[in-house]
């Protein structure tokens, strides 16, 4: 599919809230995003985050950051911290009030319960939830009532209370919305409102022993903020209904729903439940490992936050799901590094490059670019010597055709440096690898130009042997083997579809002594190579880059197909 960037013709969620305020449905604009704080947030939510941020932003308004916490048994301060850092690295301000809470309107929301009760709106079930499963009834065919939905009123309120005074235990009852058991909308059939969960919350602590359900919670959440759209995806348009059902029984302001297509993305998985596995079966190394989907995954690969919400700005807003390619993103993102990223040398392969003639204990300063795309990164200076490392792959013993490279005879530009030549090179008798080049250079051509205007087609990279630093280079490829891993075959599941090649660690690498200082996040051209990052694990003495892209753009090539 060809994707183009979203227009504000083409956003229906805009075109929506500008008819809400051109008809005085509501005077002002106040969206939220409600994470819940039981893993981290992905590219997936990303999109969320630049809608629900990106339309109030757009209407001068303001986007709430409140976390549902209303199931305590996943819940953790660890995935808290973590979303608001990722919401801050994406360039997102949440409303002067601060992070909020679901918990925060604990009180409010059990109270909002007690007034259904009142009214005959709710009752208390004491079936379990494998018989509520069964009474629920199919697609096709209508649920039958609960044999405790008639109970009085005064029943329901004394049952009620003393699962709030956490007299029963959990599993035995809940609380039910009476609405219609023959629905054509199982959501509508007598939802449950509140279970009995007998675990510390990470924020109340022991104080509730019952927690309502996010159904129940939400839109009441939405009201009492005076949020005026929820916008969220396509999974809940069949919950609008019983969104809608409780603000009007109760009587709150009535926040309009507003849903939208996920996003889906070749060779990754979307699912919080999905990638908990990857992480808790040590598939990889966490939840910020670089090959995971997850924006602290993405933010250790290297991705800009820049590059992301370009990426969901170009996808743009949809109401139907489709599938997009990673390749536009990993086009994106090295788009934004191509402006932004210091060029470098690094050398992952190394192999000994000797100059005969140049003399020994010489050491030159070559003057290098630091970014093309930018004047204003000004230039670096790297060490030349007699002794240099290049790349493996750049020697050839018997070159290929088209091979423009260094082979016997032949002359390549050292990049900044000289024009060299093969004369000679030495092979391991047990293996047969080459171990040594050894090469005569042209004094007259510094800089990589010869003065008598020959030609030389190649032009390779390197480092100097006495100067360069060893690295370890970490280079990443899709995840999954399969571009969507979402579908399998019967018997087989995602993981079935997991790429073994996707994690290959180089070690002894060799690059540039300008990265001895290197701090972690950083990003750089290895120039020929592609765009790496420091990754976390680096220190003074043990440097480690994460490959966040190649140079090869995927996505020019599948739209060339097109």
């Amino acid at each position: 599919m060809t994707v183009e960037p979203t227009t504000e013709s083409t956003n229906f969620i805009r075109e929506a809230i500008e008819e809400d305020l051109q008809t005085g449905r509501f005077t002002y604009v106040q969206t939220r995003f409600p994470p819940e704080p039981n893993g981290y947030l992905h590219i997936g939510h990303a999109k969320a985050l630049c809608i629900d941020f990106g339309m109030a932003e757009a209407f001068g308004g303001v986007c709430n950051l409140r976390y549902d916490d209303t199931n305590p048994v996943k819940e953790d301060v660890e995935f808290v911290d973590a979303i608001q850092e990722d919401i801050q690295w994406l360039g997102f301000k949440w409303g002067e009030q601060g992070p909020l809470y679901a918990s925060d309107y604990f009180e409010q929301v059990y109270q909002m319960a007690l007034q259904l009760i009142v009214k005959g709106k709710a009752y208390v079930d004491d079936l379990s939830a494998d018989q509520i499963r069964e009474y629920r009834g199919t697609l096709t065919e209508p649920g039958r009532e609960s044999p405790f939905r008639n109970r009085s009123i005064e029943e329901n309120l004394d049952l009620f209370r003393r699962m709030r005074a956490g007299e029963f235990e959990e599993g035995s009852r809940v609380l039910r919305a009476k609405i219609d058991m023959a629905s054509s909308n199982i959501n509508m059939r007598d939802p449950t409102m509140y279970r009995i969960l007998k675990t510390p919350h990470h924020r109340t602590g022991s104080e509730w022993p019952i927690y309502p359900m996010y159904d129940f919670a939400h839109g009441q959440s939405d009201s009492v903020e005076g949020v005026t759209h929820s916008l969220c995806d396509l999974a809940y348009e069949d919950h609008r209904p019983l969104y809608e059902w409780f603000l009007e029984e109760l009587g709150l302001f009535k926040t309009r729903q507003i849903e939208f297509a996920r996003l889906n993305m070749t060779y990754t998985i979307l699912s919080k439940r999905f990638l908990k596995q990857l992480v808790d079966g040590a598939y990889v190394s966490g939840w910020d490992d670089p090959r995971m989907p997850t924006l602290c995954g993405m933010r250790r690969r290297g991705y800009p936050a820049k590059a992301v919400r370009r990426f969901i700005d170009t996808i743009g807003v949809a109401k139907k799901e489709n599938l997009i390619e990673i390749e536009l993103l990993e086009h994106l993102v090295r788009d934004e590094l191509n402006l932004s990223a210091k060029r470098v040398l690094g050398v992952l392969d190394p192999v000994k490059v000797i100059i005969t003639n140049y003399p020994e204990g010489q050491v030159e300063e070559m003057e290098a670019i630091n970014n093309p795309e930018d004047p204003s990164a000004g230039n670096r200076k790297v060490p030349f010597s007699r002794e240099i490392f290049i790349d493996a792959e750049d020697f050839r013993e018997e070159p290929p055709p088209k091979y423009f490279r260094l082979a016997p005879g032949r002359e390549v530009r050292l990049r900044y440096g000289y024009i060299i030549r093969c004369i000679d090179f030495v092979k391991d008798p047990v293996s047969g690898n080459i171990t040594e080049i050894h090469c005569t250079y042209d004094p007259e051509t510094k800089g990589g130009y010869a003065p008598d205007g020959r030609k030389v087609q190649g032009t390779i990279h390197w480092v100097s042997a006495h100067h360069a630093l060893d690295a370890e280079i970490r280079i990443y490829d899709h995840l999954f083997t399969e571009p969507n891993p979402n579908k399998v075959e019967e018997g087989k599941s995602f993981l079935d579809h997991l790429n073994p090649e996707a994690l290959k660690v180089l070690h002894g690498c060799k690059v540039e002594p300008s990265l001895a200082f290197t701090q972690p996040g950083e990003t750089f051209q290895f120039e020929r190579k592609g765009f790496f990052c420091a990754d976390l694990d680096s220190t003074a003495g043990h440097l480690v880059f994460n490959q966040t892209v190649s140079l090869r753009d995927g996505w020019a090539k599948i739209e060339q197909k097109k």
